[in-house]
């Protein structure tokens, strides 16, 4: 009974119109069989788009604030100057330093040319064994002070190489902690920024497809425009989150054309499950308010309206729960026979 209504709904236009697609050209109607084949069951979480590079540089020597070149939202390179610190303080201890080691090389020198004299001299007996042996130690002593002198200079300049602060990779700089002016003191955060050469989804599984995902490990990515983006390696955390008690799921990306960027929301498909299914064509489906429908050809090769319960689509393919036998002919493009005389006439079983 509830065919013959959708019939005589259709024959009465008391329903929404369907778009009319082309027939064939030969003036046949274009057919395919049902055809059972496997359907990839899959779980549609949000993901979300992540800097793999993102760090705040901070101070790793005293001073004032001097320049800051960048502004929050600059791009900067690898390596240019984002934090100039005053460095007198720092330059002064590296003079300081540079002088103590020349005055230590020095004194290795003239501690040197003693030794030597007084070697040859001890060679023809003509100087003790005593003097011979402070000689000695004179020039050990001038060498050590020298290499402490050395150690010294190379913290001094490493120390004045602190005031200033150059960009670890190329990206964008996300926040600023200091202003000009102000003075830092080791370990004081100045910037934070993060690189987009190099980004990542995230994604929380819940806990009772975190298994099979990880064995798997299969994931599709999609953009909301549908364009699906290449994934690289995949990383499973091997904890869950005491809250939501789901299993965080990390995967790379690789976007050549740097449409991407840290925080956007992305579709991830993750397969949970797989069962056989029968597939029609997506173009063979007639929609009518809630009902569904299809056109079947009979032994004659008549189309007959058939009315049908659908599942899901993918690939252009529709699943057909009811209403259909594997092997059935359906026809392909029914827009021209919707509305024709042939629905007047009863076409359908």
């Amino acid at each position: 009974m509830r065919h013959v209504a959708f019939l005589s709904a259709i024959a009465l236009g008391l329903v929404c119109s369907v778009p009319v697609l082309a027939a064939p050209a030969s003036g046949q109607a274009e057919s395919v069989p049902a055809e059972r084949s496997e359907l990839q069951e899959t779980l549609i979480l949000d993901g979300v788009i992540e800097a793999v590079q993102q760090s705040t540089v901070s101070a790793q020597t005293s001073g004032k604030v001097q320049q800051l070149p960048f502004d929050v939202d600059d791009s900067v390179a690898a390596g240019d100057l984002i934090v100039q610190l005053d460095s007198s303080e720092q330059r002064a201890r590296f003079n300081q330093a540079q002088g103590s080691r020349d005055e230590a090389g020095a004194a290795l020198d003239d501690a040197q040319q003693q030794f030597n004299r007084i070697e040859s001299i001890h060679e023809r007996g003509l100087v003790s064994r005593q003097e011979f042996d402070q000689a000695r130690n004179n020039l050990a002593g001038a060498k050590a002070r020298l290499e402490r002198a050395e150690a010294a200079l190379a913290e001094a300049q490493e120390q004045l190489s602190y005031t200033r602060i150059i960009a670890p990779y190329g990206g964008i700089l996300t926040e600023r902690h200091v202003e000009i002016g102000e003075s830092v003191s080791p370990g004081q955060p100045l910037l934070s920024g993060l690189s987009l050469e190099q980004l990542r989804v995230v994604v929380d599984l819940p806990q009772q497809y975190a298994d099979l995902a990880r064995r798997d490990r299969q994931a599709k990515v999609t953009l909301a425009d549908g364009r699906v983006l290449e994934t690289g390696e995949m990383t499973f955390y091997p904890y869950a989150d005491p809250a939501t008690h789901t299993f965080r799921l990390r995967m790379r990306l690789n976007e050549p054309n740097g449409s991407l960027f840290p925080g956007m929301l992305v579709k991830v498909g993750v397969p949970v499950a797989s069962r056989e299914v029968l597939w029609v064509p997506a173009s063979s489906l007639i929609r009518r308010s809630e009902l569904r429908a299809v056109f079947v050809l009979d032994d004659q090769g008549r189309p007959r309206l058939r009315q049908v319960r659908t599942g899901a689509e993918q690939d252009g393919r529709l699943e057909i729960l009811a209403g259909l036998s594997e092997g059935e002919q359906v026809v392909v493009y029914p827009g021209e026979l919707v509305g024709s005389d042939l629905l007047n006439k009863g076409g359908g079983n």
